[in-house]
């Protein structure tokens, strides 16, 4: 399924550990294109996400620990508000050379661009391009708790909290 080679592409997306500034806490909207290849396959989707510092402390070190098990050394630079990463891991046979580079606007808003490719192909797929804009937008609705997810219908996503 392409849902794990997207997944793939994800873990290397802990740029947190290049001390980027924190994120205002609250409810975020994520807006997100995919280009999948082969096929040129576009996926495009905005949902939001209730976070706040705690919640992204464990989401950096969650990714960071897959890393360690499935990645070379990372290499991460950055320049002002912008951050790179590059990474090569090994997933289901598949080495996936990514880079992603993200700018950070404040505590308020996330741009960041990642390209991926896979060799051999996993579950079919070459190459992954990923657009993601975030930005906050206001306080978590009642009854979300940081790690919830919303869609754009309004359903609400809980996720089990430790």
């Amino acid at each position: 399924m392409k849902k794990t080679a997207r997944a793939a592409l994800l873990v290397s997306f802990a740029l947190y550990a290049a001390d980027p500034p924190m994120m205002k806490e609250g409810l975020w909207s994520v807006h997100t294109v995919s280009i999948d290849n082969p096929g040129n396959r576009r996926i495009e989707g905005t949902r939001s996400l209730c976070r706040d510092h705690a919640y992204d402390t464990r989401m950096r070190v969650q990714a960071e620990e897959r890393q360690k098990q499935i990645c070379k050394p990372v290499l991460r630079t950055s320049s002002g508000a912008s951050f790179t990463e590059n990474s090569e891991c090994t997933i289901q046979g598949s080495v996936v050379t990514s880079k992603v580079i993200a700018t950070y606007t404040g505590g308020t808003s996330i741009h960041s661009e990642t390209h991926g490719t896979y060799k051999p192909a996993l579950n079919g797929m070459e190459e992954i391009t990923m657009i993601m804009d975030q930005k906050y937008v206001g306080a978590c609705p009642a009854g979300m708790e940081p790690g919830d997810f919303m869609s754009a219908d309004g359903k609400v996503t809980h996720v089990r909290h430790p």
